[in-house]
C-alpha cells in the first residue's frame, strides 16, 4: 500500500487558496505546469511509500500514539514559493513550529517500524503545479520554467488565508492508475486538547 500522513486543511481554508490561485492560471508560463487536483492538497508529514498491508496495524497504532502526544496548533495557508524549477506551492503561517514537531514525531515513529521514510526534510506546504519532467530539458527551458515558477509564487506573496486549527492526523492511501492519484483516509487521529 503506497502511504502517507497528512493534516488536511479545512474546506474552507482550501476555497480561499482555490481563489487566491485561480487568477495564476491566466500567467506567463502557468500552461507549461501540471496544476494539481484539490483533493490532493495536504500538508504532508511523512511519506512512506510501498507498505504491506500485514504492517498496517502497528503502523495504525504508532500513528495514534504519535497523536496523543501532540496538541492541536492554530495555521493558516499563506504565501508561495517554488521547489526551483519543479513545483509551485501555497505556504503556512501560524504555529509551525508545532506541525514541525508532529511531523519530527510521524518520522521517527514510523521509522522505529523499520518504515523507510523520503529523504527530504519536512517543508510545510501544498504542492500546486508541478514543471513537467524535467529529463532532457535544455538549461535554458529549466531557467524559463523556474523563472514562470517564482514569477507564480509572487503572485501569492499578498495572501493569507483565515486561521484555522489543525486538530486532526490522517493515514492516507495514495491509489494510481489510469489518470491522477486518488487519495483516500484510511484512519484519522485527533491531536491532543491541553486545558490552559
Amino acid at each position: 500500500m503506497r502511504l502517507f500522513v497528512v493534516v488536511d486543511p479545512p474546506t474552507a481554508a482550501v476555497q480561499e487558496l482555490v481563489d487566491a490561485a485561480a487568477p495564476l492560471h491566466g500567467l506567463p508560463g502557468a500552461d507549461r505546469l501540471r496544476w494539481t487536483e484539490v483533493e490532493g492538497w495536504h500538508l504532508t508529514l511523512a511519506f512512506l511509500g510501498e507498505v504491506p498491508v500485514t504492517d498496517v496495524p502497528a503502523l495504525e497504532a504508532a500513528l495514534a500514539r504519535t497523536a496523543g502526544e501532540h496538541g492541536a496548533h492554530r495555521l493558516r495557508l499563506a504565501g508561495g514559493g517554488t521547489f526551483g524549477d519543479r513545483a509551485l506551492w501555497a505556504g503556512v503561517d501560524g504555529e509551525v513550529w508545532a506541525l514541525r514537531r508532529l511531523a519530527e514525531a510521524v518520522r521517527a515513529a514510523v521509522g522505529e517500524l523499520g518504515v523507510e521514510l523520503d529523504q527530504y526534510g519536512f517543508h510545510p506546504h501544498l504542492t500546486l503545479a508541478r514543471s513537467g519532467s524535467f529529463r532532457g530539458r535544455r538549461r535554458a527551458e529549466q531557467r524559463g520554467t523556474a523563472s514562470a515558477l517564482q514569477h507564480l509564487a509572487a503572485a501569492l506573496d499578498g495572501f493569507r488565508g483565515t486561521e484555522w486549527e489543525a486538530s486532526e492526523m490522517h493515514l492516507m492511501l495514495s491509489e494510481t492508475g489510469f489518470g491522477p492519484s486518488r487519495y483516500r483516509s484510511l484512519a484519522a487521529w485527533p491531536l491532543a486538547r491541553w486545558e490552559a
